[in-house]
């Protein structure tokens, strides 16, 4: 799919220095620096899900409880899917 951006000269000549030094088309660099910026977010919502099952007080060694809130085993399973880790 084609789109259109505006950036500041700066940010396109570096991208430009950036994907001559890769041997990239500068649209395959857009497209690779936006993935793992994706990746990244995904990985903090992941993160932040993780953190509030394991701070929640009715998790125990067992497992979590039904009233352990939102966020089932199932859920988080379904949201790491995907993962390479």
């Amino acid at each position: 799919m084609k789109t259109a951006i505006s950036l500041p000269d700066r940010l396109y000549k570096a991208a430009e220095k950036t994907a001559k030094s890769l041997g990239l088309p500068r649209s395959q660099l857009f497209a690779k620096a936006l993935q793992e910026f994706i990746d990244k977010h995904e990985a903090e919502d992941i993160t932040a899900a993780l953190n509030q099952l394991y701070s929640n007080e009715s998790l125990t060694e067992e497992g979590p409880r039904k009233e352990a809130g939102d966020i089932s085993i199932e859920s988080l399973r379904q949201l790491t899917k995907n993962d390479t880790w």
